[in-house]
C-alpha cells in the first residue's frame, strides 16, 4: 500500500520560493491549470471521515483520485488511489455523470495553476508543487510517496527541505476545506 506524505505551506513570497528552488538546481515547470470537482459520498460524510473523492482535470487529461484519512498529526499522510481515465475532452463529464447516477453529488470545484518540480533529497522523489489557487491565494506543497515503512524518513524529508526553503507556516487542511470555510 502507497502513502502520500505532503505537507503544505501558505506563502507569502511565491516568487522568491521559485528562485530558491532554482537556486537548489531544480528545474521548475511551466504553469499548468487544473480543475479538480469533489464529490460527497452518498452514504458517508467525508468531512467526518476526512476522506475525499474529485476529479482532477489538466487539459484532456484527467485522473479520478481517493484521498484516505490522515494517519498522523503533523504532516498530511493519508493512503492514496489515483488512477488515469481515458483521454479526451469530455472524459471528466462522463465519470461526473456516472458517480452522480451512483448517488455521489458534485460539492465544489478548485482550480488553481501549479508549477512543478522534483528534486531527489536523501534518496527520496520529492515532489514541490508551486499552487496558487483560485480565492486562497499561494501555497507550496512538499510531497514524497512511499510505502508503510517508509513514512518515517519521507517525513523527516519533508521537515529537511521545508527548512532549506524557510518554509514555517504548516497547513493541514485541504483546499477544499479551506474553500468550505471561506464560503
Amino acid at each position: 500500500m502507497l502513502y502520500e506524505v505532503e505537507q503544505k505551506y501558505p506563502l507569502d513570497d511565491f516568487h522568491w520560493l521559485q528562485q530558491r528552488l532554482q537556486a537548489m538546481g531544480a528545474s521548475v515547470g511551466p504553469p499548468v491549470e487544473q480543475i479538480d470537482r469533489y464529490f460527497s459520498h452518498p452514504a458517508r460524510d467525508f468531512a467526518v471521515t476526512d476522506e475525499a473523492l474529485r476529479i482532477r482535470s489538466i487539459g484532456s487529461e484527467s485522473r479520478i483520485t481517493y484521498k484516505g484519512p490522515k494517519i498522523d498529526q503533523t504532516t498530511k499522510t493519508r493512503r492514496e488511489i489515483e488512477l488515469p481515465l481515458p483521454p479526451g475532452p469530455s472524459t471528466a463529464a462522463d465519470y461526473e455523470e456516472l458517480l452522480t447516477a451512483l448517488g455521489f453529488r458534485p460539492v465544489a470545484t478548485v482550480r488553481k495553476v501549479r508549477h512543478e518540480t522534483t528534486i531527489d533529497w536523501r534518496g527520496h522523489a520529492l515532489e514541490i508543487a508551486l499552487d496558487e489557487v483560485d480565492s486562497l491565494g499561494y501555497f507550496a506543497e512538499l510531497e514524497i510517496v512511499t510505502n508503510e515503512q517508509g513514512l518515517d524518513a519521507a517525513r523527516a524529508a519533508l521537515a529537511e527541505v521545508a527548512e532549506q526553503l524557510r518554509l514555517t507556516t504548516i497547513e493541514r487542511r485541504g483546499y477544499l476545506q479551506l474553500l468550505r470555510e471561506k464560503s
